[in-house]
């Protein structure tokens, strides 16, 4: 921001930056009170921004492949990497130490590789995703069903909340645009600054193509007024609000996609093991601590509620108390200091009326809402609180288990038996994650199960997994990020599931020929191509379909034999001729099943150097029918789905493989996965 630190925020809508017209509401430097910039929304057509993006951004999305998206999220990625001090000098203003900016900054930037590597992985290079197995749907295989996955054809609208202006808006956008959904991001105020900076240096950057990312600062307006069925809303904020915003008439008329993640009054429960003197103890205390100072406690995943055994419940709070002590504080630019301040001066009188409904129920073991010494900074004109214990020694009074202060505050609370916490956990009425922190499998599998309906993720800390442990309040990108109930009842991220989120699941009941030709992917019962050995077709000569078909040869006793001695799979089936005979599965020797797979590679193999690089491994392997000896094979291998690598020179191929007896029996059926490349080199 730097010499146009008091300017209005602009947004990025309708292919440009818009200035508004008016003066704007100020917004403060966390720290030192002062104006940072002015913000509004006012001027902006939102009607207009939600059809640029439907018109511009929607098709040029879905022209790209999911692996091209994932390429340019990839790159996008790298590029913020290079400007995270940009975004670390201004997320400072928002209260944050240089750890906090971490966890918000790199975080999101990790979001975006996160994804990037799930839709290198699990998804198709194409623009449709295949969902599940062929589904039968006739006796003679001329009809069968299908679900595939498809983009919706509007704007993913992402409402964010003011504590993480980064990740928030990034965890978001991520599996929408690799779904091929634009977005619209409108940040909260209080630190839009900085959500600002972030759509800058993506914008700079070219790398996204145009419409697929806006951003409104300043007030919504009428922006839901015009959402449609196609469009999706993202809320993160309270669950008053969430409330608001999901009864929206356009919302409710449409039935559009609405996803909430909202507070949550999360727990962590210390197992009666975890003694004073043991590894999970110092870790239940590390912990909760690092949840109450990280962010200042302005974390949606925060520890609100910390159960520990009656009988610990004064260790706990002397070793909290004397690790809080030593948190320092202050200007976050300042060396030693530990916690920052809160997001704005009206946060820290919203922590400080929640405490004293808290106060209600327990009673302060450390610190005093009302002042605090802070290091470089002034207490007042700043945003700082003290970190905040309290005691609840009645763990049945309402309070604690309604009242969430959104700040550096938590309660301890006693319980007296595995049924009593589960119970008590359970009474936050939804929570985003948990934390059972024990060196006790049994106790750990009786909470777990016991209140995961109450919860998107949990954590179960112990000394073996503490060293690499992501710690309580981190979402990660492959898990679900949200929570039941209060807490909003809505997924974020989850990998692929956040992708699919942003998908119409259709299914498509047609002919296997139909089917093949939708999905790209061949299916039983569709035309194959016999002709040229498919080993011999480069990648670009290669189609869906192409099939050689292979054999018979016959199955020998000296060849069973003979396998079984030279890999010592000497099992009774293959070598005991009585044994075998008396089960009923079997009824005498048969073929070890590695043999079968051995003997069709050797059938449909073209041994001579060509376009086929490796073979990387089967999937989906079954064995139907047994082998005896005597029995003739034939093996059909049919292109079933081909995947270009974007970055390299080669592709994946699987192949659809189909041992049969000489009755027309499928012996054993299998995806051979292999790499082959592009063009053929002379």
């Amino acid at each position: 921001m730097g010499e146009h630190a008091t300017a209005l925020l602009r947004s990025y809508v309708s292919g440009g930056w818009h200035a508004p017209s008016g003066d704007g509401a100020p917004l403060h430097d966390a720290v030192t009170g002062e104006e940072v910039a002015r913000i509004s929304s006012e001027g902006i057509d939102m009607g207009a921004a939600l059809e640029h993006g439907r018109r511009v951004g929607g098709p040029a999305l879905r022209e790209l492949t999911f692996h091209q998206r994932a390429a340019l999220l990839k790159a996008l990625g790298g590029h913020l990497r290079e400007h995270r001090d940009e975004l670390y000098a201004l997320s400072a203003r928002t209260g944050a130490t240089l750890g906090d900016s971490k966890f918000d900054v790199d975080g999101g930037i990790g979001v975006l590789l996160a994804y990037a590597s799930k839709g290198r992985r699990e998804l198709p290079n194409d623009t449709v995703y295949v969902d599940g197995a062929v589904e039968p749907l006739s006796k003679g295989g001329t009809f069968a069903g299908r679900h595939i996955a498809t983009p919706l054809r509007g704007v993913a609208v992402q409402i964010n909340a003011f504590n993480f202006p980064v990740w928030g808006p990034l965890e978001k956008f991520a599996p929408a645009f690799l779904a091929g959904v634009p977005s619209l991001v409108k940040p909260a105020s209080q630190t839009a600054y900085l959500t600002q900076k972030l759509v800058e240096l993506i914008i700079d950057s070219g790398l996204l193509p145009e419409g697929t990312l806006q951003l409104v600062c300043g007030g919504a307006g009428d922006l839901l007024d015009h959402v449609t069925g196609q469009d999706l809303v993202s809320f993160t904020g309270s669950a008053s609000t969430a409330q608001r915003l999901r009864a929206h008439p356009a919302i409710v008329r449409h039935s559009v996609r609405f996803n909430a993640e909202a507070d949550s009054l999360n727990c962590s429960i210390l197992g009666p093991d975890a003694k004073p003197g043991t590894a999970e103890f110092d870790l239940y205390v590390k912990q909760l601590v690092t949840e109450m100072t990280v962010k200042a406690g302005q974390k949606c995943t925060a520890i609100r509620r910390a159960f520990v055994p009656a009988e610990l419940l004064d260790d706990v709070a002397e070793a909290v108390s004397a690790r809080l002590a030593k948190t320092t504080v202050g200007n976050p630019s300042s060396e030693g200091v530990r916690m920052g301040a809160l997001a704005s001066l009206e946060q820290r009188e919203e922590v400080r009326r929640s405490l004293k409904g808290l106060s209600e129920a327990g009673r302060l073991v450390f610190g005093d809402p009302e002042h605090v010494d802070v290091v470089d900074a002034d207490a007042e004109r700043g945003a700082f609180i003290s970190p905040v214990l309290l005691r609840a020694d009645d763990p049945d009074r309402a309070e604690p288990h309604e009242v969430e202060a959104f700040g550096p505050v938590s309660t301890l609370m006693p319980y007296t038996s595995t049924e009593q916490v589960v119970e008590l956990a359970a009474r936050g009425q939804g929570s985003l994650a948990g934390s059972v922190v024990t060196g006790d499998p049994a106790f750990a599998r009786d909470v777990v199960l016991g209140v995961a309906p109450w919860h998107g993720r949990l954590l179960v800390l112990d000394a073996d997994d503490a060293k690499e442990s992501t710690g309580h309040g981190s979402p990660l990108p492959a898990l679900v990020h949200g929570g039941p109930g209060r807490a909003g009842g809505g997924e974020e991220m989850g990998g692929i599931r956040g992708v699919l989120h942003h998908m119409q699941r259709t299914a498509v009941q047609a002919s296997p020929k139909v089917l093949s030709a939708v999905t790209g992917q061949w299916v039983a019962g569709a035309p194959r191509q016999e002709g040229t050995h498919p080993f011999r077709k480069s990648l670009a000569e290669l189609r869906v379909g192409d099939t050689v078909v292979a054999g018979p040869r016959r199955v020998t006793p000296e060849d069973i034999a003979h396998f079984a001695e030279f890999t010592g799979d000497t099992f009774y089936a293959h070598t005991d001729e009585a044994a075998a005979a008396a089960n009923p599965l079997f009824g005498g020797i048969v073929a070890h099943g590695y043999l079968v797979v051995s003997f069709a590679a050797g059938l449909f193999v073209s041994p001579e150097p060509g376009p086929v690089l490796a073979n990387y491994g089967l999937e989906n392997l079954r064995f139907l029918t047994p082998v005896k000896p005597g029995d003739e094979l034939t093996v059909t291998l049919t292109c079933k789905q081909i995947t270009p690598r974007e970055n390299a020179d080669y592709g994946e191929v699987r192949w659809d493989t189909d041992v049969t007896n000489a009755d027309g029996e499928s012996v054993a059926k299998y995806d051979v996965l292999t790499l082959v490349a592009k063009e053929v080199t002379q």
